[in-house]
């Protein structure tokens, strides 16, 4: 765990934490007893025998169990990059030193384009689950699920720019309420027939997938319904740490959803009406408006909580090269992890609207769900065999058995939701292909603009020898120029010397690198040479959870023995202008016109740097990709 997480569990207590985590962590898996049941039991077929419900259960059980507390809690979770989590921070830890791994860097990138289809799912799937529940207290209000389901994702999209900081107070009071209300359902469900907790006993479960044929094997891409939000326990282990969200897992979550599965089932055993959603037929009449509006908040805030998580994945893929500059607004200075990225904001609310609409209810949603997580876990479980042998030092026998068992449930759980590709799966799939192929094509493109600027290389001392030749006059003044260079002269500079014919008297020429670790230290961030007197060079290293200010790092103090006048400094920065390159070894003629695209309208330079734009120099450049 790393000393920012020490200090944060210290300094909050760790209940206090585990209730946080309620909100943010839980609620997608929390809100999931809404529609897992009611579409395993589709799956099943009309009229379930007793011994087909206690196969289902069981099945529910022992999923959560393997994948949830025993892959995610017990395993993925003991494997941070630096106290983060998620399958971005594990690819990077594993990438770390040698980036040269196509294949993990293929599982990373391909398992966070997956999330993606996943949060655009999880709201219209979560929300309309919700609402339906008032079908059964007023049958006419039917019509009425579908554009109430739209509103309230409208407006769950249109509060994102004003930041979740104070509401998000709210969410985990709420998150327990809901778990404690599911909990007592549930008990009250489980008094009508004990008997249904036999089906903890494993051998339901293996009975049922042996004895119902290809039914047994579709109905388990239904079961994967209700581990669906496991990868959160992993992705925000950074943001409350390892302990909090055990705690909250195991003490909490794990048996709430427990209960509510075998109060469900246990109703079923009674002879319920199996048509009707069983999850809203364990409340008392009387009661069932009320569990619709808690209903409600909690499948918003899940749907929040998987927004929030779009954010800040994007924002990794930003920081370590795999996506263009977007605006990223920091909604509060308490917490680093508000943010909001308007881009993906917008094209997260069009694409789960249109599945709401395209879908019209969470029956037919439910075809679609599941595909794009199944894919994800089995990403993550290839990473985890990786990161056993390297990081744990275990044997590769060892580690390929372990994690050959994670990746074989994940594998009968993913042939079992192919079934569902032709009924709606294709969506998340589709989306997640175009965001892999965003990913690739960008660092493909920032490669080879790399590569063309590092053909025209000159040296410092080539560069210093011809200002002496040429008599180019050092004029007052500081100035600070960015360059992509470790080494070498700044194209940047060349330019404009070549234009301005002079250079001034104090130069910074500045490279900004992230490392493959969230953050690092500010005693080890910024490492400074001088080249030449009144010329030196710095390297400036951030993690793939921080963002860069420029201006704030002129004040390090490695930096004040350079007679930098941080009260006068012009920075230059090259325009990039996209060209096709001479002869052969160039981009695809539509590759550079989408990167080109993208570069033009990615977040500018000056802004993403906090620098001053009165400051500010641009020389546009062309570059041959």
């Amino acid at each position: 765990m790393t000393a920012s997480q020490d200090t944060q569990e210290n300094t909050l207590s760790l209940p206090v934490l585990a209730a946080g985590a309620l909100g943010v962590v839980f609620g997608d898996i929390g809100t999931s007893p809404l529609y897992t049941l009611k579409t395993v039991l589709s799956l099943s077929g009309e009229g379930p025998t007793p011994e087909v419900i206690l196969g289902l259960l069981s099945l529910l059980f022992w999923t959560m169990v393997m994948i949830t507390s025993v892959k995610y809690a017990l395993f993925a979770m003991r494997i941070d990059n630096h106290g983060e989590g998620g399958i971005l921070a594990l690819m990077s830890l594993l990438v770390r030193k040698d980036k040269r791994r196509p294949l993990v860097l293929f599982a990373g990138l391909f398992g966070a384009a997956l999330i993606y289809g996943d949060g655009a799912i999880t709201p219209a799937i979560s929300v309309l689950s919700a609402l339906e529940g008032l079908t059964i207290i007023l049958p006419e209000s039917q019509p009425w699920i579908l554009p109430g389901a739209v509103v309230i994702l409208l407006a769950l999209f249109a509060i994102q720019p004003l930041g979740t900081a104070k509401i998000g107070k709210v969410f985990g009071p709420i998150m327990a309420l809901w778990f404690a209300v599911i909990a007592g359902l549930g008990i009250w469900g489980i008094v009508q027939h004990p008997a249904v907790l036999v089906a903890l006993n494993p051998m339901y479960g293996i009975d049922f997938l042996f004895s119902n044929g290809i039914v047994s094997f579709l109905v388990l891409g239904g079961v994967f319904l209700c581990v669906t939000g496991a990868e959160a326990l992993y992705a925000d282990m950074g943001h409350f740490g390892k302990k909090p969200i055990w705690l909250a897992w195991f003490a909490i979550v794990f048996p709430s959803l427990l209960l509510n599965y075998a109060g469900q089932a246990a109703l079923l055993l009674s002879g319920a009406d199996v048509t009707q959603n069983i999850f809203f037929r364990l409340c008392p009449p009387v009661l069932q408006i009320p569990l619709v509006i808690l209903a409600t908040l909690a499948t918003i805030i899940a749907s929040q909580a998987i927004i929030s998580g779009a954010f800040s994945m994007t924002r990794q893929a930003i920081q370590l090269g795999w996506l263009p500059r977007l605006r990223v607004k920091q909604t509060t200075e308490e917490s680093y992890g508000q943010i909001y990225i308007g881009a993906i904001n917008w094209l997260l609310m069009v694409v789960t609207i249109f599945l709401a609409v395209f879908f019209k209810s969470s029956d037919k949603l439910a075809a679609a769900y599941g595909i794009a997580v199944s894919l994800t876990m089995i990403m993550t479980s290839g990473l985890l065999y990786v990161a056993m042998h390297e990081v744990w030092r275990w044997n590769r026998l060892t580690s390929l058995l372990i994690a050959g068992v994670f990746f074989v449930i994940d594998l009968c759980f993913l042939v079992a939701n192919m079934s569902k590709v032709f009924e709606g799966g294709y969506m998340p799939l589709i989306l997640a292909l175009v965001v892999y192929g965003v990913m690739l094509l960008w660092h493909r493109g920032v490669e080879a603009a790399s590569r063309a600027v590092h053909e025209k290389f000159i040296s410092v001392d080539d560069f210093l020898a011809m200002l002496e030749e040429k008599a180019i006059p050092r004029v007052p003044g500081t100035a600070v120029f960015l360059t992509r260079e470790k080494e070498g002269t700044p194209p940047v500079m060349q330019w404009q010397v070549k234009r301005n014919g002079s250079l001034h008297g104090h130069v910074l020429s500045l490279t900004i690198a992230i490392d493959n670790v969230p953050r690092i230290n500010a005693d080890e961030r910024l490492t400074v040479t001088q080249l030449a007197p009144g010329f030196w060079h710095a390297l400036a290293v951030y993690g793939f959870m921080e963002r860069p200010n420029i201006p704030a790092l002129l004040r390090y103090p490695q930096l004040d023995n350079c007679e930098l006048d941080t009260e006068d400094v012009t920075y230059y920065l090259g325009h990039e202008n996209i060209i096709p390159r001479e002869g052969s070894g160039g981009l695809p003629a539509w590759q550079r016109v989408i990167f080109s695209w993208m570069a033009r309208n990615g977040m500018h330079v000056t802004d993403y740097y906090y620098l001053p734009s009165d400051r500010v120099v641009e020389i546009g450049r062309r570059i041959p990709v």
